[in-house]
């Protein structure tokens, strides 16, 4: 009876010592570099993401101060920069002061009135970044 305790024990530590050798060993393999690949001369391994901005209103056209909204995307655009409606007006680009925030998810959502009467053009920028044009008739 003592000897087949003392042999489970026995077989017991060994299979623990073993496995804790296994584990031990695994480590030493993941610890150690991988090696180092280079990349080709020119080859760019990363880029950051170039500022970019859509804007999508919700009609077409509008009857003058009617509520409408501009919703979009941003990319390379920090969260929390305002991006701000512009129009343009006799050639020249015209800041509104209708602006609103980017969220963490680089969305954003603005509600816009206008009166000029007829097509307007307009676009959203924030800092040297805008979107392409859109347009907006005003009945």
């Amino acid at each position: 009876m003592m000897v087949t305790k003392r042999r489970s024990l026995r077989l017991a530590v060994v299979g623990v010592l073993g496995a804790t050798s296994l584990a031990l060993a695994g480590t030493a393999m993941a610890a150690t570099p991988a090696a180092h690949t280079v990349a080709p001369t020119g080859a760019r391994t990363a880029t950051a993401a170039k500022p970019a901005i859509t804007a999508t209103p919700s009609v077409s056209s509008v009857r003058a101060w009617t509520l409408f909204r501009v919703t979009g995307k941003t990319t390379g655009i920090k969260a929390g920069s305002k991006v701000t409606l512009q129009q343009k007006q006799h050639g020249t680009w015209v800041t509104l002061p209708a602006s609103t925030p980017v969220d963490r998810s680089g969305s954003y959502a603005l509600r816009v009135e206008l009166g000029l009467k007829g097509k307007n053009d307009l676009r959203m920028v924030s800092g040297g970044t805008a979107s392409p044009v859109f347009g907006v008739t005003v009945l």
